[in-house]
């Protein structure tokens, strides 16, 4: 039986979808034990390791694609994205419907469920730790995952968009959409006895999607 998905869309201040509830609780129980895996010394990586920018933020991540790579198109290749559980479990946001609700909030984004390329990336902001605004704007479209232990320990956290004056709170186990050309950052985490591989930070998964074909018909056909 197919779930069913309780989202909010919005075409102001800008085309987004937020999505609550997004995971059930076997793709959660898949999702924390990669997590608590990572949060552990030695696993997350600088900004500058990850692909980040270092004189905008301070946390830690890690590109689960650079890990867990794709060969299975050159010779005698594996292919070990399977290995990761989110990886695997994050597959929903191209496979449950969420992308073709985005479609519809407005013109630019119908082009959402036909992207064919995408990268994931884990992030853990602990006490101090922030991201200054900006875009990402390599990639068309971008979905947040968010993840903290309940109860919940750390204040902050939210993500706000400084052009339209807007933040959301990223509740536990929430899904954002929006386009790649939106600034964005991370407001600083505020968190009190609690050492870094505790885990009751703020933890997002960062799904990073475009399309690679050059034209794509309106139709939807690729040529």
């Amino acid at each position: 039986m197919s779930e069913k998905l309780f989202c909010d869309v919005f075409e102001e201040p800008f085309p987004h979808l937020i999505a609550y509830n997004f995971y059930n609780d076997k793709e959660l129980e898949l999702i924390w034990e990669e997590l608590k895996f990572y949060t552990k010394p030695g696993k997350f990586f600088t900004p500058r390791e990850f692909g980040g920018v270092p004189d905008m933020t301070t946390h830690g991540a890690i590109q689960l694609d650079g890990v867990y790579r794709d060969d299975s198109n050159i010779q005698n290749g594996l292919n070990y994205r399977p290995i990761s559980n989110i990886l695997t479990v994050n597959r929903k946001v191209f496979n449950s419907g969420v992308l073709d609700e985005f479609a519809k909030i407005h013109e630019s984004c119908w082009i959402a469920p036909l992207c064919d390329h995408d990268i994931t990336k884990v992030r853990y902001y602990h006490d101090g730790e922030s991201y200054d605004a900006h875009a990402d704007k390599s990639f068309q479209f971008l979905a947040f995952s968010y993840f903290y232990r309940e109860p919940k320990k750390f204040t902050g956290g939210e993500l706000f968009f400084p052009r339209q004056n807007y933040e959301l709170t990223c509740e536990n186990n929430s899904t954002i959409i929006f386009p790649g050309w939106v600034k964005h950052g991370v407001k600083e985490v505020k968190i009190e006895d609690s050492a870094y591989y505790d885990g009751w930070g703020r933890y997002a998964i960062t799904s990073f999607f475009t399309n690679t074909i050059k034209t794509v018909s309106t139709h939807g056909f690729r040529e």
